[in-house]
Order: C-alpha cells, then sequence, then structure tokens
C-alpha cells in the first residue's frame, strides 16, 4: 500500500510517497535519492522494495524541487537535505503507526551524503545504508577541481546574489546528451534522467548554479567517525568513486558490513531490479537484525 504523506521543514511543506507493508512494520526507512532526483525515481524503487521487505519506507521530495515547497527551485543545498531527513524522521515517528517502531536510512547515490550526516547528528536512528553511495572528501574535491575551484565557488555566490537581489535564479541543465555545462555530465546519467528511462512528470532537468557553492565543499569523509549506529554499505566497482566508498568504509569505527555488487555502472543501481532486490534483500536483513522491537 502507498499513501501521500506530507510533512513541513525549513517552512516549506514537503511532499512524500509513504510505502506501507500489509503486516506490522519491522521499521520505518526514511530515503534520500541521488543528485535533482525526485521521489518517482531511485528513492521511490528503493522505498518500495523495503516495503515488500517488511519496513514502512518514504520518498519524498527534498525542499526546492518535485511536489515541495521551497525557492530557488532545483536549488541542492545538502545542510536543507539533512534537515529536511531530520524531519521526516520526525513525522514518521509522529505518527500513531509507528511511534513505537525503529527507524533507519537509505542513501542513494549523492543521498548517501546528507542521510549519513543526518544519521551521526540524530540519535533516533538505528541504522544506515549507503546505495552506489557518494561519500565526498571535500579535500579531495579542492585538489580534483585545481584551480576551477574558485571560479565554481565564485560564479555560484554571484549567482546566488543575483537570486538575493532579483528574485531570478540562474539554472543550467541537470544533463545534456553531450555534457557540457551541466550539474551531472556522465553519459550515463543523461540516458536516465534525458530519456524515457528515468523520464517522470515530476521531474525538473534543472539545476541551480547557487548549488555548487554549497555542494562543492560538502564533506561526508569526516562523518565516518561520527556514525555509531551500524552501517552498511552497497557498492559495485563499476559505480561512481568506489575508492571512496572502500576509503568510508574503512573509516567507520562501529559495526558494519558491506556488500559489493557487479553493475555496468552508477545509474543502473536506480532501475535495475536484480541490483535493487540485490541491494535491499541485504539492507533489510541488516536492519532487521537490529531493529530490536518488541512486537
Amino acid at each position: 500500500m502507498q499513501e501521500r504523506f506530507e510533512f513541513e521543514s525549513g517552512g516549506e511543506t514537503l511532499v512524500g510517497t509513504l510505502f506501507v507493508p500489509p503486516t506490522s512494520a519491522v521499521g520505518v526507512v526514511v530515503t534520500s535519492g541521488p543528485l535533482t532526483s525526485v521521489k518517482e525515481q531511485a528513492a521511490g524503487a528503493y522505498a518500495k522494495a523495503m516495503a515488500q521487505r517488511g519496513f514502512a519506507a518514504l520518498a519524498f521530495d527534498h525542499r526546492y524541487s518535485g511536489e515541495s515547497g521551497g525557492q530557488p527551485r532545483q536549488f541542492e543545498n545538502p545542510s536543507a537535505k539533512i534537515e529536511d531527513i531530520k524531519n521526516a524522521a520526525t513525522a514518521l515517528l509522529s505518527d500513531e503507526r509507528f511511534s513505537d517502531r525503529p527507524i533507519f536510512g537509505i542513501g542513494i547515490c549523492f543521498g548517501a551524503g546528507p542521510m549519513v550526516r543526518a544519521v551521526s547528528e540524530d540519535a533516533r536512528f538505528r541504522g544506515v545504508a549507503g546505495v552506489a553511495g557518494v561519500y565526498t572528501d571535500a579535500a579531495k574535491t579542492r585538489a580534483a577541481a585545481g584551480a576551477n575551484f574558485q571560479n565554481l565557488i565564485d560564479a555560484a555566490r554571484q549567482a546566488e546574489r543575483t537570486w538575493q537581489e532579483t528574485g531570478v535564479a540562474e539554472t543550467i541543465p541537470a544533463v545534456a546528451p553531450e555534457g557540457g555545462n551541466v550539474a551531472m555530465p556522465l553519459r550515463e546519467a543523461y540516458e536516465f534522467y534525458g530519456t524515457q528511462r528515468g523520464a517522470v512528470p515530476n521531474y525538473v532537468n534543472g539545476f541551480a548554479v547557487q548549488s555548487r557553492a554549497y555542494l562543492l565543499p560538502f564533506d561526508v569523509m569526516g562523518a565516518a567517525a561520527t556514525v555509531t549506529v551500524p552501517v552498511i554499505v552497497v557498492h559495485s566497482e563499476r559505480a561512481m568513486l568506489p575508492d571512496l566508498a572502500h576509503d568510508f568504509y574503512q573509516r567507520l569505527r562501529g559495526e558494519k558490513h558491506e556488500l559489493w555488487l557487479r553493475s555496468e555502472g552508477q545509474i543502473d543501481f536506480y532501475d535495475d531490479a536484480r541490483l535493487i532486490a540485490a541491494s535491499t534483500d541485504a539492507v533489510a536483513k541488516w536492519f532487521g537484525a537490529h531493529a530490536l522491537v518488541d512486537v
């Protein structure tokens, strides 16, 4: 069963889809999806799969995207996403159906970063999973960008000043066939978001340029040592940045488990039934073992 689920975050109304199992939920799961994505894409696919495995699971549109409120549109702000995740947990635990259930988090692709950070800061979460996660290391991001790093930050800050002064946000495409000045230049990203493969009416192929002032300095790696709950990392050597996933896993100090799957790349984790099933089988087993619920 699925239902519309609304809650407040940062003064905005956020809209999600809550997937509910037919029997009493083992636990409750908040999902967060890839950069620029909406709830009907990867986050929804994983939430639905977790409900099939006994968990109530929420996929929602973060602030500034999809059906949720917030301006400017298509603004990617990790700090806002972290707050949204915490407020999603509050809303779910305020529902009498789930008030005594343990709560967990799943982050897919970029969503793994805000999810890990949210869980590291919120003692209500019992565990967290990263699936094909992007575990950004701010120092490595800066080094990889070289001299262009500051140029991108300066352009983003100028775009934000323009937004604040005029209410007009500078945007670029999220994806394009030949890459270029887009949020995600990977060809496989275009093949999902830019074609019928990943097309849903709720998705907008756009990216607010001011987002880069918040995305580029965003660090997940430093949070690894602060996560105290059990963590499961699901990844592939052909997915994005496997070296960062290995590094993140090694830095975790608490109880942890890893599953390395075979994939064509990054994006098939979003919609390949085999990968979704293998991932959620492992995550559901891991979360179930740490649910500690008296039913």
